[in-house]
Parts: structure tokens; sequence; C-alpha cells
């Protein structure tokens, strides 16, 4: 199955991570032909209203994830403040309030985990800006189940943390400005072909 399509985009961000995330989902297509799970560390004590701001930009339906949902193609779900989120085999949705990683939740690393284990060589994970080194044990994850992973690179980076510590794993595919990822992105779903 070299040719299989890819399953899931996974993205994680912080610091800095709304305004990506938003060019990115912004410069997507209706006819984008994956399910989106995003991560953006958010302050715990706060309503999020990302899910309202991002989807003023994007002609892709956004969700906040609710738990025992499936993902469905061409749709955005975003992990809600102060729960971890996870995808399953059978593409649905769990949200858990277990113990922080990295000190934050949600957790890209978990995120990222969760995404390899449930599609493997079809799953995508993008490392956004943001402080820390949250999703590099989810990155090498991703890499030894056959996936494909991106960072954000540091001109384009508000803060270069997380993307850095990804790339120090050597499970980086692509290291691309913010500009290039939706286009890499497409590319990668439009081709469906893996190396």
């Amino acid at each position: 199955m070299d040719k299989a399509p890819f399953g899931v985009v996974a993205i994680a961000a912080s610091a800095g991570g709304l305004g990506a995330l938003t060019l990115i989902l912004s410069r997507l297509p209706a006819t984008f032909t994956a399910p989106i799970v995003a991560v953006q560390h958010l302050d715990p004590r706060h309503r999020s209203l990302m899910a309202e701001i991002v989807g003023r930009r994007s002609v892709l339906p956004i969700h906040q994830a609710v738990a025992g949902s499936h993902v469905q193609v061409g749709h955005v779900y975003l992990a809600p403040p102060d729960h971890h989120m996870l995808i399953n085999r059978d593409g649905s949705v769990s949200l858990t309030q277990t113990e922080l990683v990295n000190f934050v939740r949600p957790s890209a690393d978990l995120l990222f985990e969760s995404v390899a284990a449930s599609y493997g060589k079809r799953a995508i994970a993008v490392v956004l800006t943001g402080t820390g080194h949250d999703g590099s044990i989810g990155v090498t994850a991703i890499k030894q189940r056959g996936g494909t992973v991106i960072a954000q690179d540091e001109a384009s980076s508000e803060f270069f943390g997380m993307p850095s510590a990804a790339i120090r794993t050597g499970a980086v595919d692509f290291v691309l400005s913010l500009e290039e990822i939706p286009g890499a992105l497409q590319s990668l779903l439009g081709s469906g072909e893996r190396d």
C-alpha cells in the first residue's frame, strides 16, 4: 500500500500559534482530503474562542473536539482547553484530563502518539511556533510508524522552541516557512505518494 492516501493531519502550536494556525487553515481549500486535528496551548481558565477566530478565515468547518465524535475529511478539530485529545483507530476522538505532559494540557506528544498508533504511515504531523519541547516525542512516534513530519522554520516562527526540538530529533522530513506549509500539505495529500 505504498500509495495509501494520508489519513490525518495533526498540528501542534503554542506561543504565536493562533496566527500560524489561522494562516495555514485560511489557505486550504474546501476540497482538502484529510481531517485536521490540532492542539494549541491555551490558558485553561478562560473559555476558548479559537474555533470562532480561526473559523472566520477558513472555508473548512472548524470544531472544538467533542469526545466520541468521529473526525471527517475536510473538517478541523481543535482540542478544548485543559484536555488532552487523542484520535483512536476508528477515527473517534477521546478527551482526557489526565496529568500534564511537558507541563501542558493539551499535549502535542499525546496527540501525535495517538495519531501514529491509529494512522501509521498515513499520518502527517506539523509542529508550528511555540515555546518548550512539546511534540518532540510525538514526532518520533509518527516517524517510527512511517508518517511524515513538517516543522516550521526559524525565520517564520515567532518562537522556535517547539519546531527546534522536533528538528533535533531527526524525525522531521521538511523544515518549511509558514507560507510554504499549506502548499506542502496539499501536495502531500494530492499525490498520495510515499517515499
